[in-house]
């Protein structure tokens, strides 16, 4: 039961995560706790164990460590740094009006801060309702449901719950397109003209999409309802994936075969946005921005500008408070 001093909720926003600094060491770390999760590579860790720890961890932190150093910030991973400034933003718009402050507390389902040291952070503040906001739009087993495995972990070790409230996704929330509408018209405007639209999301086994993960069907919602807000017509813009990992076949269309196609079709200036990330980190900073851009012009492109994540930007700021305030009505009224 609240009293005047405590908290009538708490949110915990909960990102994937990011090695703890751009070393060859900390990067290890983060992708053996990463690549060990079953949600991630659901392969029979009989077989998977080995391959992980003697190729895979002796192989790729050199690699990742050096792209992280190329995308790390002052104040440390983009990631992490983001979308900490995201909390914050949001906790003082939710902060604004009340006596009593709501406490927003930011962690990672790998690496630092845990999930369990966010809630940690919360039974601190004698929260006993707590709103977990995934920062996935488009829920995925691979992402979303990992964080609520991770969750209910933690609780097994606690005697009593608090009670809870899990955000799915946002995938087609009015705010989340109207937000993305708005960055890509921003971006038309500075660069003085509109030009064909790529929505580029982070891909996942085909596999995973074939046993049920509605993943696909989410992200295609969101590129239809972000064209539609700009009145774009299906020759002016394209839905596909990146971040491919490993032999199998992955979501298709692939973004590197595609870019690869355009400037022989005539399609030689694009904007590319990743509309499956909520702040920008790694794969948007390097691999978006850099590889795909520069196989893209290799092959003819002219020009090719990334549009940001919302970041930290009011509209995003303006979506997860509204998304707080939705689902903890019934709270506000205990």
């Amino acid at each position: 039961m609240t009293t005047s001093s405590t908290p009538k909720f708490g949110v915990l926003m909960v990102n994937l995560g990011t090695p703890d600094a751009p070393e060859p060491a900390a990067v290890k770390r983060y992708l053996k706790e990463f690549l060990s999760d079953r949600r991630v590579v659901d392969l029979n860790p009989i077989l998977w164990q080995p391959i992980l720890n003697l190729i895979i961890l002796n192989v790729r932190p050199n690699k990742v460590a050096k792209a992280y150093k190329s995308v790390w910030m002052k104040e440390g991973s983009p990631l992490f740094v983001l979308g900490d400034r995201l909390r914050e933003n949001i906790a003082n718009e939710l902060n604004k009006q009340g006596d009593i402050s709501i406490p927003v507390v930011h962690a990672m389902t790998y690496g630092n801060p845990s999930i369990q040291e966010g809630a940690n952070i919360l039974r601190k503040a004698k929260v006993n309702k707590i709103l977990v906001l995934p920062m996935y739009p488009q829920f995925s087993a691979t992402t979303t449901a990992a964080v609520y495995d991770k969750l209910m972990a933690g609780l097994k070790k606690c005697p009593s719950w608090p009670d809870l409230m899990l955000i799915k996704d946002y995938a087609d929330h009015p705010l989340y397109i109207k937000g993305l509408a708005e960055s890509i018209k921003q971006q038309w405007e500075k660069q003085g003209e509109k030009r064909h639209l790529v929505l580029s999301y982070h891909g996942i086994p085909k596999r995973y999409a074939d046993n049920g993960d509605p993943y696909p069907r989410r992200c295609l919602l969101t590129s239809q309802l972000v064209a539609e807000s700009l009145g774009l017509n299906e020759s002016e813009w394209t839905h596909v994936y990146q971040s491919r990992f490993g032999r199998e076949e992955w979501l298709k269309p692939y973004a590197i075969d595609v870019l690869k196609s355009f400037p022989e079709k005539g399609i030689k200036r694009i904007n590319i946005v990743s509309p499956a990330f909520a702040v920008d980190c790694l794969e948007t900073l390097e691999e978006v921005t850099f590889e795909l851009g520069d196989e893209y012009k290799e092959y003819g492109g002219e020009a090719y500008d990334y549009i940001p994540a919302l970041n930290d930007s009011e509209q995003q700021v303006a979506l997860y408070c509204e998304l707080i305030r939705q689902n903890t009505k019934q709270w506000e009224c205990n």
